[in-house]
């Protein structure tokens, strides 16, 4: 199981349980979440992407109404591998 960083006083509605699901998985090391923002558009429910890859990992993108948060996730998985923990983890709501 992964471990997830709980560093900043505000996340985005919903985020914290999906990415302790997405910890749980064996092959996942560290999750951070990072810096909230303001997007133009809105995203009714909450949507977790992968951005670009990063040193040890996956930079992830988490979307909620009209904000937008930055997840870092350090794993030896490659994108693809990656896609259907995401998905497994926002379906299990």
């Amino acid at each position: 199981m992964g471990r997830l960083v709980i560093t900043h006083s505000t996340y985005l509605d919903g985020l914290i349980p999906v990415l302790r699901r997405l910890a749980s998985a064996p092959a996942i090391d560290t999750i951070t979440p990072a810096v909230i923002g303001r997007v133009r558009g809105r995203s009714p429910q909450l949507q977790l992407r992968i951005s670009t890859p990063i040193q040890g990992g996956h930079k992830l993108v988490a979307r909620r109404g009209g904000s937008v948060q930055e997840v870092f996730v350090v794993t030896a998985l490659s994108a693809a591998e990656l896609e259907p923990l995401l998905a497994a983890a926002l379906n299990r709501r």
